[in-house]
């Protein structure tokens, strides 16, 4: 790998010799601009403002523009003299747990390379307590043209260095948060916790640019004249979520799905509650277990509707109990001779055996007990007279 920077990490009064190089490197698809008529290249001429003439890369230098417009010419070497010990130097200010970076301060990564044989003990005694500390360094850096905060760590045998932004280029996160008070629930994490145990970990070395692999296959098959255009399919754009609990079980029921797992405990769960397809839907909201509640409440109303119809037999066998209580009550009370109780009674008995019998023709069922209560409280009256 090609070097950027040549210079020294200076940690304490120990001095390395370093390379720097790029640790990453980008895949992205790059476009040239072209004229949509003919597909001309449009390009772009440096022209300088005084003498109208195009200018080559080699007489291009750079320059300080003041508030009235005015250029200050700034060469290579007036940077070179700057009293700066980071011109070419990584100077190791601390070392600090790694968790006190903020990922927001990172920016680009560099390996640093040893640079010749003298330089491999001391870039070993660094990396090893590297290692062993558990900690990163913290330094400071020159590159292009300024000065740069830097962390330096260990990757596998190599020391690496991501540049880092200095505190007060980070921006604070005014007016991002949502403004509304919102209450998560105990239930609504317990899902959280749920999908994302299930999601588990990802091997990052199979991840991939889908983006850029579909568009380097529409460059190959326009440039071979075989390409032919399709409706991109658009997966629908989340809405409102109506029930949040809904959304998380799904969810995780979906991540189960594409990871071959079986969702044998849910299942078993609404096996318990229902039957059918109808218990397992039980279990996919709340709303719609409330809905299965009233179900069951209904179900439950239609399950003691047979018994009451059911029942008529049992109301004409109580209205000829009731009957026989009333004569049995009048019957004491003659005994006792008070016959004017008695007759009064008698005539509730009737009354209720005759609004009995009516009801239980009317509901055709139990008409014989009716007609047999009416019979028996006939000859009471006579009795009573």
């Amino acid at each position: 790998m090609r070097s950027i920077w040549n210079g020294a990490i200076s940690f304490g009064l120990v001095s390395i010799p370093i390379k720097l190089v790029n640790a990453t490197e980008s895949h992205s698809i790059s476009f040239r601009q072209i004229h949509v008529n003919d597909g001309g290249r449009v390009r772009y001429r440096k022209v300088c403002e005084l003498d109208g003439e195009e200018v080559p890369s080699a007489e291009i230098g750079k320059g300080y523009e003041e508030a009235d417009g005015s250029i200050v010419p700034i060469t290579d070497e007036d940077l070179a003299q700057l009293p700066l010990a980071t011109a070419k130097t990584i100077e190791i200010m601390s070392f600090v747990p790694a968790e006190e970076i903020d990922p927001l301060q990172m920016d680009a990564a560099y390996y640093l390379a040893a640079n010749g044989a003298t330089a491999a003990k001391p870039y070993t005694l660094l990396r090893e307590a590297l290692k062993r500390s558990r900690k990163v360094a913290i330094a400071k850096y020159a590159l292009r043209g300024r000065e740069r905060l830097g962390m330096l760590r260990v990757v596998d045998d190599v020391i690496a260095m991501h540049g880092l932004l200095w505190p007060d280029e980070i921006r604070a996160p005014e007016g991002v948060a949502p403004d509304a008070d919102v209450t998560v629930r105990d239930a609504e994490l317990d899902l959280a916790d749920a999908l994302m145990a299930t999601l588990g970990e990802v091997e990052m070395a199979s991840l991939h640019d889908d983006y850029r692999e579909a568009v380097e296959a529409l460059i190959v098959a326009k440039s071979g004249g075989a390409f032919e255009p399709t409706e991109a399919v658009v997966e629908p754009a989340g809405g409102q979520v109506i029930d949040l609990m809904a959304a998380l079980e799904r969810s995780v029921r979906a991540a189960k799905a594409s990871r071959g797992e079986a969702d044998g405990e849910r299942e078993g769960e609404a096996g318990g509650e229902g039957e059918g397809e109808g218990a397992a839907e039980a279990e996919v909201t709340p709303i719609r277990r409330k809905a299965r509640a009233g179900a069951g409440t209904r179900a439950g109303t239609g399950a003691a509707a047979p018994k009451a119809v059911g029942g008529k037999k049992s109301t004409a066998a109580s209205a000829k109990k009731t009957a026989t209580s009333a004569a049995t009550k009048k019957k004491t009370t003659t005994a006792g001779g008070k016959s004017a109780t008695g007759k009064s009674t008698s005539r509730t008995a009737k009354t209720t055996a005759k609004s009995t019998a009516k009801t239980a023709a009317a509901k055709k069922t139990g008409s014989g007990a009716a007609a047999s209560a009416k019979k028996t409280a006939a000859p009471r009256k006579r009795t009573s007279a």
